[in-house]
C-alpha cells in the first residue's frame, strides 16, 4: 500500500513557520479529496487523515459521513497497528452511535481486533456497500489476518484458514500460503512454523557498582 505524495493536493503553507497548516477549515476540502484518493489508488497516509477528523473535531458543522466512513475502513486496512483506534477516539460519540456506516464499521472494527474473523466476513457481506470504492480493502485485512495465524499456529485445518480468509477460493487460499510458505500435508493440516522459534530468550545482566553496595549496607545497619 502506497502514500499518494501530498504534493498533488497542495494545501495553504505559513511562510513564517514553514509547514502545512493542516488545521485551516480552508483546507478541508482538499483534504477530503485527497481521502478519496487514498481509498481509490490503495494509498494511505494517516497524519493526513487524522487531520481531518480534527477540522471535523474543530467545526462539527462540516463534518462528512462519507469521508470519515472512508478513514476508519483505510485505518481498518493498516491492522495490527493502532490507527483505527487513534480515528475512533476522534470521532464524537454521537456520530459513533447514530451514523450507520460509522456505526457499522465499528463494529466491523471490533471484530477483527478481537479476532472473530468468520463473523467479520459474514458481517462484511452483509455490508458490502461499506467498502464500495475503498481499493484492495479485503486483501489488506487477509493480510492481518495471516499476520495473526502466523503468531499463534504452528499448524491449522486447512478448512478453518480457508473460513478465517474469507472462505476465498482454494486458488486464492494456497497465493496466501504460498506468500508466507506455508505447506500443506496429506491430512489437510497447514504447517505455519515451529512457534519455538519466535521465542528469543533474553538475558539481563543488571551491572551495581561498589559505592551503591556499601551505600545499601550502611543503610541497613
Amino acid at each position: 500500500m502506497s502514500r499518494v505524495p501530498l504534493s498533488h493536493f497542495l494545501l495553504m503553507v505559513d511562510a513564517t513557520v514553514g509547514h502545512v497548516v493542516w488545521y485551516n477549515p480552508e483546507n478541508l476540502s482538499t483534504l477530503e479529496r485527497y481521502v478519496d484518493t487514498q481509498a481509490r489508488e490503495n494509498a494511505y497516509d494517516l497524519e493526513a487523515n487524522l487531520a481531518v477528523l480534527k477540522l471535523y473535531q474543530f467545526n462539527p458543522a462540516y463534518f462528512q459521513t462519507t469521508v470519515t466512513a472512508q478513514i476508519l475502513l483505510k485505518a481498518l486496512t493498516n491492522l495490527p497497528h493502532t490507527d483505527f483506534t487513534l480515528c475512533k477516539c476522534m470521532i464524537d460519540q454521537t456520530h459513533q452511535q447514530e451514523e450507520r456506516p460509522i456505526r457499522q464499521i465499528l463494529y466491523l472494527g471490533n471484530l477483527l481486533e478481537t479476532c472473530h474473523f468468520q463473523s467479520f466476513w459474514t458481517s462484511l457481506e452483509e455490508n458490502r456497500e461499506l467498502i464500495d470504492g475503498i481499493t484492495g480493502f479485503e486483501d489488506s485485512v487477509r493480510k492481518f489476518i495471516c499476520h495473526v495465524v502466523g503468531i499463534t499456529y504452528q499448524n491449522i485445518e486447512y478448512g478453518l484458514l480457508a473460513e478465517m480468509l474469507g472462505d476465498p477460493l482454494d486458488m486464492q487460499v494456497k497465493v496466501w500460503m504460498n506468500k508466507y510458505g506455508w505447506t500443506e500435508n496429506e491430512d489437510g493440516q497447514i504447517f505455519i512454523h515451529y512457534q519455538e522459534e519466535s521465542v528469543k530468550p533474553k538475558n539481563i545482566v543488571e551491572k551495581i557498582d561498589f559505592e551503591s553496595v556499601s551505600s545499601i549496607m550502611a543503610t541497613s545497619k
